[in-house]
Order: structure tokens, then C-alpha cells, then sequence
């Protein structure tokens, strides 16, 4: 469990830099909030998955950062 929980915490750690320089500098927790339980609707269509972010979501602009910043195509 010890090595479980030190992985989960180095990922949002590695996720937070990657994301902005506040999440950067940011505990755990506010990066969990912003950037991993993200109020998003999953759509099917075409055999592709779409990710139906909110439009006024204050934090968007840093997800779209970590989203490139792991190798993935941000379509809007």
C-alpha cells in the first residue's frame, strides 16, 4: 500500500507541473480538485471518446496544458 500511495502522489505531483506554474506550488488536494475530479461529460460517437468540459471552468486553460503536455490532441 506504502508504494501505492507514494505512485499516486508523485503522479499528481509530475501532473501538477506539467499543468501550471500555481499547480506547480499547489498541495495534493487543490490539484486534485482542480484537475483530476473534473466536472466532464463522457460522449461516444464515431468510435472516439469526447470529453464535454464546462465553459466557463475557471482552471480549463491549465487542463488543456496537461492534456498536450501528455501527448494528446485537445480538440475543441
Amino acid at each position: 500500500w506504502l508504494t501505492l500511495a507514494a505512485t499516486a502522489y508523485n503522479l499528481t505531483r509530475a501532473a501538477g507541473h506539467l499543468a501550471s506554474v500555481f499547480h506547480a506550488r499547489a498541495r495534493t488536494g487543490t490539484i486534485r480538485r482542480h484537475l483530476i475530479n473534473i466536472p466532464a461529460r463522457i460522449a461516444t460517437g464515431a468510435r472516439r471518446l469526447t470529453l464535454h468540459l464546462p465553459q466557463h471552468w475557471p482552471w480549463e486553460a491549465d487542463f488543456a496544458d496537461l492534456w498536450t503536455a501528455t501527448g494528446q490532441r485537445m480538440v475543441t
